[in-house]
């Protein structure tokens, strides 16, 4: 692999931030920061603002790539979730817990391509009006729209958050002890009244082909992945996409990575990753 000046990196990873919230997926992301450094360097006429061409090719490149993704879900089977980010360092919360959070990559799919990208470079990287209009070529005023609508979506549909870092920490462990001793009650006083769980799969692993609802239904799949089969499971706390979570090892194997949206004292939300591929390639993220 090629060795990037300091700059490139820094703009590189920027891309990939911006292509990871785009398209919800890290390979994706990757693919498009790589193409536009690549157009970058071919450039006959090299831009005075790099980072500011650079991020409107990656714009582009994202759009053209999230039609065809959104086509590809469509036929997915069961539920999707977004590439996760783990980190075993629970420090690493605070940066990531809101800009990166899966309840916010899972709502931004209700939004149109166009909205999803005016949302990001206004509201998570900063970007001005008259920057968006350049990057999707729209007037100013169609932007301040794009960007407008799609907050009142975000609003509608925003999951709960509990700020206090300690809080969610010690949900989530109280979680996991329940989850490892196999009892239900426990689990259930943990979850909100209108608890939603969404696991992907991709048809792979046993998994509801929809959201669950309400903390009985909730708390019967979960203790029924461990059980099935009379199978052994452990766990082991992880940080998911800034949030408290954890690893669910069955039989000596990672089976799948749980991320939790906490609010006011217990669980509002939580997902689950069970598709292979992507547990293994989360875990290989780790340092």
């Amino acid at each position: 692999m090629t060795t990037l000046s300091p700059e490139l990196e820094e703009h590189r990873r920027a891309l990939v931030g911006l292509g990871y919230r785009m398209l919800g997926s890290l390979a994706d992301a990757e693919d498009v920061a790589q193409e536009a450094l690549l157009r970058l360097h071919q450039a006959a006429d090299p831009p005075g603002r790099p980072r500011a061409w650079l991020v409107r090719v990656a714009t582009r490149l994202c759009l053209d790539r999230l039609r065809e993704l959104r086509r590809r879900r469509e036929a997915y089977v069961g539920e999707w979730l977004p590439d996760l980010l783990v980190a075993e360092d629970p420090s690493e919360e605070v940066a990531l817990a809101d800009a990166l959070s899966v309840a916010l990559l899972v709502v931004l799919e209700s939004l149109s391509p166009a909205e999803r990208a005016a949302f990001i470079l206004h509201d998570v990287f900063g970007y001005g009006y008259d920057e968006l209009a350049a990057a999707l070529d729209r007037g100013e005023p169609a932007c301040r729209q794009l960007v407008s609508r799609a907050r009142r979506r975000l609003d509608e549909r925003r999951a709960r958050f509990e700020p206090d870092a300690g809080r969610r920490a010690a949900v989530a462990h109280a979680f996991m002890q329940a989850a490892s001793e196999g009892e239900m009650a426990p689990l259930v006083a943990l979850l909100t009244d209108d608890v939603v769980l969404r696991a992907d799969s991709a048809g792979r692993r046993p998994a509801p082909r929809r959201a669950l609802h309400g903390p009985e239904q909730v708390s019967r799949f979960l203790l029924g992945v461990g059980r099935k089969g009379g199978r052994h499971a452990t766990f082991s706390l992880l940080t998911v996409n800034g949030t408290p979570g954890f690893l669910a090892t069955i039989d000596g194997e990672p089976d799948s990575i749980y991320g939790f949206d906490v609010a006011d004292g217990r669980i509002a939300a939580i997902h689950v990753v069970r598709e292979p591929d992507k547990v293994r390639a989360a875990l290989a993220r780790l340092p």
